[in-house]
C-alpha cells in the first residue's frame, strides 16, 4: 500500500501552556494580600514605641508572656516525642486503621476551639470521664497551667505531625535500606538517615506548632481558665484587655504579631537557603 506523501502526514505538536501574565496575577493578589495586611499595621500604628515600651514592665504583660513562652515550648516538644512515631507510621504504612488515625489527626484542625475545650474538660474535669479515677490520684488537672499545655498540645500537635508525614514520606526507602544492609540498627537508621534528609519538614512542623500554641485561645480559656499569673496566656490576657486596659491588649498583640512574623521569615529564609539550586 502506497504510503502517503510527506506533507501529508500529521506531526506531534507540543503544546506548552501559556503563562498568566506576572504583573496582572500581582494586581489580581492586591485585594486580599492588604486585607490581611493592613490590620497588621494598624496594631503598629496604635501602638507607639513609648506607649509599648512602658506596657512591656507592667506585671500583667510580664507574666502574660513568660507563662506563653514556657507552656508553647513544653507543647513543641510534647508534640516531637509523641508527633514523631505517629508521622513515621502514617507515612510509611498502609493499614486498615490509617484513614481513621489520619482523620483524627485532622479534627482538631477543623473543630471550634470552644469544642476543643469542653471535649477536654469532659475528659480531664473533675466531672469529666477520667475526673475520679485522677481525683483519687490526687491529681487536679483542669484550670492549671498543665491544663493550657494539654490544651495547647490538642489544637496545635496535629502541624507538626502533618509535617513529619510529608518529610518522612519524600526519603527514598532504598536508602534507609542500604543502610540496614551495612549493619544500621533501626534507631541508628532512623537517627542517622531518616531525622536529616527529613529535618527541614520536621522543623517547618515544629515551628508552625509553636505559632499555633502561641495564639490557642478558644481551648484553653474553657479548659484551663483566664487566671494571672497562672493560666493567663497573651491572647487570654488581650481578651482581658479589651475591658480593663486596650494599651495592655494593643502591647501584647503587637508582640505577638511581631514575633510570629519574624520566626516564620527566619524559618523561611533559612529553609530556602537549604534547598539546592538547580
Amino acid at each position: 500500500m502506497a504510503q502517503a506523501p510527506l506533507y501529508w502526514r500529521r506531526t506531534p505538536q507540543v503544546v506548552t501552556p501559556t503563562k498568566w501574565p506576572e504583573k496582572l496575577l500581582q494586581l489580581l493578589s492586591l485585594p486580599l494580600l492588604m486585607f490581611i495586611f493592613l490590620p497588621m499595621v494598624a496594631l503598629f500604628v496604635r501602638t507607639p514605641p513609648e506607649s509599648l515600651l512602658l506596657n512591656l514592665q507592667t506585671p500583667q504583660v510580664v507574666e502574660a508572656v513568660a507563662l506563653s513562652f514556657g507552656t508553647t515550648w513544653i507543647t513543641v516538644i510534647i508534640a516531637v516525642i509523641l508527633g514523631t512515631p505517629v508521622g513515621y507510621l502514617l507515612a510509611r504504612y498502609d493499614f486498615k486503621m490509617r484513614r481513621l488515625f489520619d482523620t483524627l489527626l485532622d479534627l482538631p484542625l477543623v473543630l471550634p476551639p470552644a469544642v476543643a475545650g469542653v471535649s477536654l474538660l469532659m475528659a480531664f474535669g473533675r466531672r469529666g470521664m477520667l475526673g475520679g479515677y485522677l481525683d483519687f490520684l490526687g491529681i487536679d488537672i483542669a484550670f492549671t497551667q498543665f491544663a493550657v499545655i494539654l490544651a495547647q498540645t490538642f489544637v496545635a500537635a496535629p502541624f507538626y505531625v502533618k509535617a513529619a508525614i510529608l518529610g518522612f514520606s519524600t526519603i527514598e526507602p532504598e536508602l534507609e535500606q542500604a543502610a540496614a544492609l551495612d549493619g544500621a540498627g533501626h534507631l541508628q537508621v532512623f537517627r542517622f538517615i531518616t531525622i536529616p534528609l527529613s529535618w527541614s519538614a520536621l522543623l517547618s512542623g515544629m515551628v508552625m506548632t509553636w505559632a499555633r500554641a502561641l495564639g490557642e485561645f478558644g481551648a484553653t480559656i474553657i479548659f484551663a481558665g483566664n487566671y494571672p499569673g497562672r493560666t493567663q496566656t497573651m491572647p487570654l490576657a488581650i481578651y482581658l484587655g479589651f475591658e480593663l486596659d486596650l494599651d495592655v491588649a494593643l502591647t501584647l498583640a503587637v508582640i505577638l504579631v511581631g514575633l510570629s512574623f519574624a520566626i516564620l521569615m527566619i524559618v523561611k529564609g533559612f529553609l530556602r537557603n537549604e534547598v539546592p539550586q538547580g
